[in-house]
């Protein structure tokens, strides 16, 4: 095991303050039920963006609040690197806006596309900083408003996802605390298996391409499910690999929160009984990049994690991209 040089030192969430449950998709017009969501996703409700939020101002509540539980004020930050697929705008980065929301005056700040294994990606960006001697203090973010992305006429996609935000404050690694092994990596050749076609710079919108929703996140979702399974389960094997560790050393594993049946094939290959296993994906869907951080900060705050404890994260994304953590607490 290596020893490490970044360790998490405060961790934040936020959610938008509409709760939208399954039962609510009747009244938009969508046909399905509750018990068909939950019986293939175990979904049972997502947190949707209304009007005044948007992905900084999640992205800034969230910040605020691993800053707090780090002791660490805006100015002491270094960095910002944000995770995500869904920017407010195409043109800044997010992570600049949330740097002004916050008042991190002394930041250098960028975003990261690897969708939903956005945070994973960048915690191993910010530790790879770390290691270069570029930062001391390096706030991570992952977050999303997917629900602005995704075609509310098509039920495969549209109960799937969430809104939200968690946040991640590193510094440098104390008393062997810290990130001792990573890993990631991605497929473009199955790009088209999760994507949104169109609306970029290549094609950019027209009333025609809204009309059809290519705009949005269209996904082949049998195909996704038979990769995310493949790949997350490699990324679980390379991490433990890394830090010379068996599945029996892990205290909990943190995946990525897309679907229920994904967590349970990843956590069965790793040999890892559910109850070590985090999971709220019942009450928040998918979000994308946001929900591995989401996640800790709950797990965290609810006495799931205590020191001197070994944590395994693991995420896998559109691209593909997939990647995995492990962290000593």
């Amino acid at each position: 095991m290596k020893r490490p040089i970044a360790m998490i030192s405060g961790t934040g969430h936020a959610v938008p303050k509409r709760l939208f449950t399954n039962h609510d998709f009747a009244a938009i017009g969508i046909e399905t039920t509750d018990e068909w969501i939950v019986e293939r996703t175990g979904i049972r409700s997502r947190y949707i963006a209304g009007e005044g939020e948007s992905l900084t101002s999640l992205s800034a509540e969230a910040s605020r609040a691993a800053m707090k539980a780090a002791g660490v004020t805006a100015p002491e930050l270094d960095i910002i690197v944000l995770g995500t697929a869904s920017p407010d705008r195409l043109l800044p980065a997010t992570a600049v806006e949330v740097q002004a929301a916050i008042g991190a005056t002394r930041a250098a700040a960028f975003d990261i596309s690897a969708a939903c294994s956005g945070w994973v990606y960048g915690m191993q960006v910010a530790e790879g900083l770390m290691t270069l001697g570029n930062a001391e203090t390096i706030l991570v973010i992952g977050a999303e408003t997917l629900s602005r992305i995704v075609n509310w006429k098509d039920r495969n996609t549209c109960v799937l996802f969430g809104d939200g935000a968690g946040a991640t404050v590193l510094k440098r690694s104390t008393k062997g605390r810290g990130i001792v092994s990573a890993y990631m990596r991605s497929d473009g050749t199955l790009a088209d298996l999760l994507q949104r076609p169109h609306g970029g710079a290549l094609y950019p919108s027209t009333p025609e391409i809204i009309e059809a929703g290519t705009n949005c996140i269209t996904m082949a979702g049998r195909e996704v499910f038979k990769n995310a399974v493949r790949s997350m389960a490699d990324a679980c094997d390379r991490a433990l690999d890394g830090a010379k560790l068996a599945s029996s050393d892990i205290d909990l594993l943190i995946p990525h929160q897309a679907n229920i049946r994904i967590i349970e094939a990843t956590a069965k290959h790793a040999g890892m009984p559910m109850e070590r296993v985090y999971v709220n994906v019942d009450r928040y869907g998918n979000t994308s990049a946001a929900s591995v951080p989401i996640a800790l900060d709950e797990a965290l705050r609810a006495g799931r994690i205590k020191e001197g404890m070994t944590v395994m994260f693991v995420a896998f994304g559109a691209g593909f991209t997939w990647g995995s953590l492990i962290v000593k607490f």
